[in-house]
């Protein structure tokens, strides 16, 4: 499991025992929830002498966790689930690396955009504003965001990842700053694991569904489902951008399918096999 920007992988997962992590645990999955360099548990934590970004995420920190899944459990299938910028960042390392694209049965992102292509006072607040405007600033001025003691996430960022991301949510050129790897070639270029789509009802500007459903079309030939978790779709309630994940009722409605999907593309990769 994989957070996103100004996240840690306690989005999954609670002290208490909620969350998807642990549900996923008692439904029988070995379940790693990981955290990027410098956040949640990582240490040392993102500080303004922090020079790494989402390239190295996507080059260093990735391979690394599935490696060391590797190390525990050998060459078992997996399925790999993120939370929104936690996706980009996961179909960037399948688009530019082969290693391990053949371990993923199946995947499935929550909230997860590219690019946020919807007007509206959600974007231009959340987005341009806050995350393109003064985001910018204070971490020229700090050298680092620091998005927990600003109150607009649950930890912080580096300069480059922030730099790195709001490049990538702005353009439409998908494409590696430090080394100029063009991930939106590549990625047509390959076959993506089956991936489920899941967006929110009130996520109106951080995953906004048309932004998800954009994301899921740029990113190449793929066997992929797409959700929009509302009332109007059958659901408890209409979800919003964080509590998709957190909500108390989830496990009791939308996690059950999340089981379903995982169960069904297992089926589906040993038929395959055999």
């Amino acid at each position: 499991m994989l957070h996103g920007a100004i996240e840690n992988g306690r989005i999954f997962y609670s002290d208490s025992g909620r969350g998807l992590a642990p549900y996923l645990a008692g439904q029988g999955y070995d379940v790693y929830v990981a955290d990027l360099r410098g956040r949640g548990g990582s240490t040392p934590a993102i500080s303004r002498m922090s020079r790494f970004g989402q390239t190295e995420a996507i080059t260093e920190d990735i391979p690394a966790f599935v490696n060391h899944i590797i190390e525990r459990r050998g060459l078992i299938p997996q399925h790999w689930i993120a939370h929104s910028w936690g996706g980009v960042l996961l179909s960037s390392y399948l688009a530019r690396f082969a290693d391990h694209r053949d371990l993923v049965r199946s995947a499935v992102y929550f909230g997860s955009k590219r690019m946020v292509r919807v007007w509206n006072f959600h974007r231009l607040l959340k987005v341009d504003l806050v995350w393109n405007g003064l985001c910018h600033l204070i971490s020229d001025l700090a050298g680092y965001l620091p998005a927990r003691r600003l109150g607009i996430g649950s930890d912080s960022e580096t300069l480059k990842s922030h730099c790195q991301s709001s490049e990538w949510v702005k353009k439409d050129a998908w494409v590696d700053s430090d080394d100029g790897f063009d991930y939106g070639a590549a990625i047509g270029q390959v076959q993506l694991p089956p991936i489920w789509y899941l967006a929110a009802e009130r996520d109106h500007a951080l995953g906004h569904p048309r932004d998800v459903a954009d994301f899921r079309r740029s990113a190449g030939v793929q066997e992929s489902s797409y959700t929009v978790l509302s009332r109007r779709n059958g659901n408890l309630h209409d979800y919003d951008h964080i509590n998709m994940l957190t909500h108390p009722d989830a496990p009791a409605d939308h996690f059950p399918l999340i089981v379903h999907w995982l169960k069904e593309h297992e089926t589906a990769a040993g038929a395959a096999r055999n």
